[in-house]
């Protein structure tokens, strides 16, 4: 749970990064180097969070449709982190459950 919890901050602090300061500084100011930068850090940061996403998913079944919607928030900035408190807060209610406490 840690694992995907961390990874998907970082893909949402990237992401947002990403869309919010390096794209509008490659076109508006013409400094191609954050943009250039972060891509592809955030590229192989999403590839890990689908991966980790795939991972939680088969561990808590959490179901073909949830998964899939979890996996399309890390592509849209601040949604990978309303997806994180879902998926934390579904996972932390089953456990609960499963065990009595």
């Amino acid at each position: 749970m840690l694992r995907f919890r961390v990874i998907a901050y970082l893909v949402g602090v990237g992401l947002i990064t990403l869309v919010l300061v390096g794209v509008p500084l490659k076109y508006l100011a013409d400094a191609p180097a954050l943009a250039e930068t972060v891509s592809p850090v955030h590229g192989l940061l999403f590839m890990i969070y689908l991966a980790l996403t795939a991972d939680l998913s088969s561990r808590c079944r959490l179901g073909t449709v949830p998964t899939l919607w979890v996996m399309l928030a890390g592509t849209i900035p601040f949604l990978s982190f309303v997806a994180e408190r879902r998926v934390t807060r579904t996972v932390l209610e089953r456990q609960r459950s499963t065990h009595g406490t």
